[in-house]
């Protein structure tokens, strides 16, 4: 049998590269080297692309960039009798079967580079460009789930435009609608990078401004006192949702640090939840998914609220980690797919979709 050309893309211009190097790092230690014939290409934070051919710790230890092969052709546009694919120094060209792109936020996330590989017409894991852009857009995506009838918290939004212009009005609006804690997050940011829990005006604007570096359009929430449930979906048509898990941060919410750095937080699988609310948030993933016409790939996450069990879908994130500590294969090995055999899966589904 021939080995399946895939290609890996990693790194990127977003405030997650530094993630996607961890969940490449970690998928390309565990792909299934005897089915799979494996091709690198590197994005580096200033959106250059580079081939790299090198023994993968050299992800890890970030020497990836200089060791990269410069001389390489990396082609994923048609363009005449120029074949799609990484052209080498000799002129041979290794066709690209399927994309695996390890992309977290935007540029990778946000149907962005999907745009390109529907240009491509080469296969490609995970969601396509509405569900991904969809998934991205925090303001988007509430609005949506709002429409199909999934609870939420209550929520608003600024924007820079209005927030710069009338600060005072911003806020105001925010207060008559919204009670302390609020948290504060970028609309199209994943990781928790740029959110904050803000318990007065005084940091309701610094938790603004600091959001403001990363999207023009904040999304504000009604903080409650929650426990924070994830569940994993997988599939195009057939649709499977994983056993819960839940974070337990160490701080007052699971922020970047916590995420991939501090390391401090802990998980629990399965959540110790009752049956009935398993299924609920499971079937309520499945709803959110199937609602954003996701394919291949999602994480789902929820509110239980402590004080009285109600349910509320927070986000979903249709490029979730894959580093080894990330919740979205973790759920999976517990519910009987391991690492490796949930790569090939989600490639498996890739092709599917492009049928």
């Amino acid at each position: 049998m021939n080995k399946i050309n895939v290609l890996v893309i990693f790194g990127g211009k977003s405030g997650e590269h530094d993630v996607s190097i961890s969940s490449a790092f970690s998928i390309l230690s565990n792909i299934d080297r005897e089915k799979y014939n494996i091709l690198t290409v590197g994005i580096t934070k200033s959106g250059e692309w580079l081939y790299f051919d090198k023994d993968i710790d050299n992800i890890r230890n970030g020497s990836w960039e200089e060791l990269s092969n410069k001389n390489v052709e990396i082609n994923l546009i048609k363009n005449g009798n120029r074949e799609v694919g990484i052209k080498f120094e000799d002129g041979t060209i290794k066709k690209i079967d399927v994309i695996f792109p390890v992309l977290h936020g935007p540029y990778g996330e946000d149907g962005t580079i999907q745009g390109l590989f529907e240009l491509s017409e080469i296969p490609y894991v995970g969601c396509k460009v509405l569900a991904s852009s969809v998934g991205m857009d925090k303001l988007i995506c509430k609005n949506l789930f709002s429409q199909m009838g999934l609870s939420q918290v209550d929520y608003t939004f600024t924007t820079k435009i209005d927030f710069e212009n009338n600060k005072d009005l911003e806020i105001s609006k925010i207060e008559e609608k919204l009670n302390y804690p609020i948290f504060v997050k970028p609309a199209n940011m994943g990781s928790s990078v740029g959110i904050s829990k803000v318990k007065n005006k005084e940091e309701l604007v610094d938790g603004i401004n600091e959001a403001l570096k990363y999207d023009t359009r904040i999304v504000l929430e009604k903080g409650i006192d929650a426990r924070e449930i994830e569940v994993s979906v997988l599939g195009n048509n057939c649709i499977e949702a994983s056993i819960c898990g839940e974070i337990k941060p160490a701080k007052e919410f699971y922020t970047y640090e916590d995420k991939y750095l501090d390391g401090k937080s802990t998980c629990e699988i399965p959540a110790n939840i009752d049956d009935l609310t398993m299924e609920k948030i499971r079937s309520m993933a499945i709803k959110a998914f199937q609602g954003i016409d996701g394919k291949g790939l999602a994480r789902v996450d929820f509110f239980i609220d402590k004080k009285d069990g109600e349910i509320y879908i927070n986000e979903i994130n249709t490029l979730p980690g894959f580093t080894d500590i990330s919740m979205y294969p973790k759920m999976w090995e517990y519910s009987g797919i391991e690492y490796k055999d949930l790569i090939s899966k989600l490639i498996d589904l890739a092709f599917d979709a492009k049928k």
